[in-house]
């Protein structure tokens, strides 16, 4: 009966190591995923950019002209309004561009403890699993250890 016992608890512990490893297969995935998600930010944040780029030399464009066909000359207060804008929009472009990279970072972050969860599981299937099979290496001493006694 304790080679039975001995049989089970063996197989009871390559699951559990089976498990740890699924665990942990599951977490790096996880992380993979997180992974993607900050380069899809980073991608987006090329786009935006350029979108945002565009629209600001349109309305640039549009404000020039609209100046310039009211018959003021595109100087003095129309400049500085002009200065103002190009400073404002480089502003929302570097907030653009940190936004995106705190997002990214956290993401990243994100995977790391991903895949720390990951080690974490595995290594506590490999415990689990030891003490099982040390469970059966008892079991199996124990039993040889009392049909040695009825022998004798």
């Amino acid at each position: 009966m304790g080679w039975v016992a001995a049989a089970a608890t063996v197989a009871s512990a390559r699951q559990v190591s089976a498990i740890g490893k699924y665990n942990q297969a599951m977490q790096n995935r996880n992380a993979e995923v997180l992974e993607q998600q900050a380069q899809r930010i980073e991608d987006q944040l090329e786009f935006d950019i350029a979108r945002f780029e565009r629209q600001y030399e349109q309305l640039e464009g549009t404000q020039k002209v609209t100046t310039l066909k009211s018959g003021v000359t595109f100087e003095g207060t129309a400049l500085r309004i002009a200065r103002a804008n190009a400073e404002e929009a480089e502003l929302q472009k570097q907030i653009m561009t940190y936004n995106s990279k705190v997002e990214a970072a956290q993401k990243i972050e994100q995977a790391n403890f991903a895949r720390m969860g990951g080690v974490i599981a595995k290594k506590t299937a490999d415990a689990q699993a030891l003490g099982l099979y040390a469970k059966a290496v008892t079991t199996v001493g124990t039993q040889t250890e009392f049909g040695r006694s009825l022998l004798s």
